[in-house]
């Protein structure tokens, strides 16, 4: 059985063809109505999920030095208002995304520069890998970002970023662009910039209201709740403690934290999970697996990572994709401090997450 163009048909229409000529007919018809017959069709439903996604590792030396030279090159104005570089998965014939259903990239500012405001469906996160001083603007609320910190911009939020400082600085943004471009639910809109005065809130107003720390939170909170974290800040000083604390009762050296919404039971954003784990020098984690992509940034150590046979070295500041359904191993030469997005919460929302651990042996 082979698949040939129909002849008749000039706007991509295709056509199973068959020796049998009133098989063939039959065939030339179906496509010349746009169907196509299942019982031809091959691969759609497969044993396990068919994954286009490839996985990958990119260093951070590429990575600052060529955000560097971009920053020497390519101005930022309102004809290309981000300098960003976005990571490509190798799997997936070039287009701009880290897997199937994630878009990760580094951003680059230099020192005096403005990113102009803008919002757009897609979700998006900043994970500070390198540097601090610049802060970015949430619908009016001024958020310092700093090295380690996790910054939320929730869907349909205004945003820029001002670098006020003498020095550049570089960090990780991971957006649900895929996922929101495949539902054909891509909306963007430029907005106005303005300078704010830092001095006047050296907290954000969100952490003033939410981040008061484990297990409060204001009592008329949920009247005013989003969808998303209304605390749109993790500060690195906070998730290093509790990660000093949980590793001290653990007894494997390989301990995780989830950020959460501080309100309610559920992860920061509707479509993006976020968390951070710690692997003591030495250990090796147990293998696992799940659907779904992983966004990893290396954020302090060194060791290996091994994703369904392939090894990659890691350093602070590498960034490695796990593609749905890949079995990951890590071996932690010095402590490993990694930060992790997922699109869990899509598929948990489907009823379509899985997840599977393979114990050392």
């Amino acid at each position: 059985m082979t698949i040939v163009e129909t002849e008749a048909n000039t706007d991509g229409a295709r056509r199973y063809g068959s020796a049998d000529p009133e098989r063939d007919a039959l065939y030339a018809d179906i496509a010349q109505h746009h169907l196509q017959p299942l019982w031809e069709m091959r691969g759609l439903l497969t044993p396990t999920p068919r994954v286009a996604s490839l996985p990958f590792r990119w260093q951070a030396e590429h990575l600052r030095e060529l955000a560097s030279r971009s920053g020497d090159l390519v101005p930022i104005d309102r004809g290309g208002d981000r300098r960003v570089l976005a990571l490509s998965n190798p799997g997936l014939g070039g287009a701009p995304y880290i897997s199937s259903t994630l878009w990760a990239a580094v951003q680059f500012l230099l020192p005096g520069e403005l990113a102009p405001a803008h919002r757009h469906t897609p979700a998006a996160l900043r994970f500070i890998l390198d540097g601090g001083g610049v802060y970015t603007v949430l619908d009016g609320d001024p958020v310092v970002m700093n090295r380690g910190d996790l910054v939320l911009t929730p869907s349909w939020t205004f945003h820029e970023h001002h670098n006020p400082g003498n020095s550049s600085m570089m960090w990780l943004d991971v957006l649900d662009l895929p996922v929101v471009a495949a539902l054909d639910a891509i909306f963007f809109e430029e907005g106005r910039s303005e300078e704010v005065d830092q001095s006047v809130a050296p907290r954000s107003a969100a952490e003033r209201r939410y981040g008061q720390g484990a297990g409060l939170a204001p009592v008329d909170a949920r009247e005013e709740l989003p969808a998303h974290s209304p605390l749109t800040v993790y500060r690195w000083a906070a998730t290093d403690a509790a990660l000093s604390a949980l590793a001290e009762t653990s007894t494997t050296g390989d301990v995780s934290l989830r950020f959460r919404d501080p309100v309610r039971d559920r992860d920061v954003m509707p479509t993006l999970r976020c968390e951070m784990r710690r692997v003591r020098a030495g250990v090796a984690t147990p293998t696992d697996r799940q659907t779904g992509s992983r966004v990893c940034a290396v954020f302090d150590g060194r060791g290996t990572v091994d994703i369904d046979g392939e090894s990659f070295t890691l350093g602070s500041g590498d960034i490695f994709v796990i593609p749905s359904w890949a079995q990951h191993r890590l071996h932690a030469h010095t402590q490993l401090d990694i930060f992790t997005t997922s699109d869990a919460p899509v598929l948990e929302a489907l009823s379509l997450y899985r997840s599977a651990t393979e114990a050392n042996t």
